[in-house]
């Protein structure tokens, strides 16, 4: 698996054999980014169930101001870390934490992009979608990947569907919160 843009392009990520992990294809990160934009200078992202760190380190890449990457297996942590000293990722911070646990923890509206694709078998998506949509702030994005597409009904107040895509069995969504009132 490598990067696609940004800085760190054409650069390889490890991918570990860890049950669940399925990092996300080179094919649906370029369509993610190409939706985004190619510069993410001033964003601060959240990588919920980082894995891999492909998603994370992508969105550094392309310059994000601050990245989070939220796994908590310690071993997949511990190989974050050696990826991010290795690009010495200065504006990426890893986490070696439960990713619902550390979102009811940080504060509302701290990130313009959250990611979330956790284990399919974790059954997460709807308190994870809740979580994340408390953190992103108004206008600001959460992509999702799950093994079944979301609509704007199914994804809860404040949220609505922006793009959605396919990839074998994986749906993609990139999901936009309102601006209240």
């Amino acid at each position: 698996m490598r990067i696609i843009g940004g800085q760190w392009k054409r650069t390889k990520l490890p991918v570990a054999d860890a049950p669940g992990l399925r990092p996300t294809p080179d094919r649906v990160r370029e369509t993610l980014f190409n939706w985004l934009g190619q510069d993410l200078e001033g964003w601060r992202c959240l990588d919920a169930y980082a894995g891999s760190g492909a998603l994370g380190f992508e969105a550094a890449s392309r310059g994000a101001d601050a990245v989070v990457l939220v796994e908590r297996d310690q071993r997949l942590a511990h190989g974050l870390r050696a990826v991010q000293q290795r690009l010495k990722a200065e504006t990426v911070r890893i986490e070696a934490a439960d990713a619902l646990a550390w979102m009811a923890r940080c504060a509302p509206e701290s990130f313009e992009l959250v990611f979330i694709d956790p284990p399919f078998d974790a059954n997460v998506f709807e308190p994870a979608l809740k979580a994340a949509a408390r953190l992103v702030v108004p206008d600001g994005f959460i992509y999702l990947e799950a093994d079944r597409a979301f609509d704007d009904a199914s994804l809860g107040p404040g949220l609505r569907l922006h793009r959605h895509g396919k990839a074998g069995a994986v749906h993609y969504h990139l999901i936009q919160r309102g601006v209240p009132g």
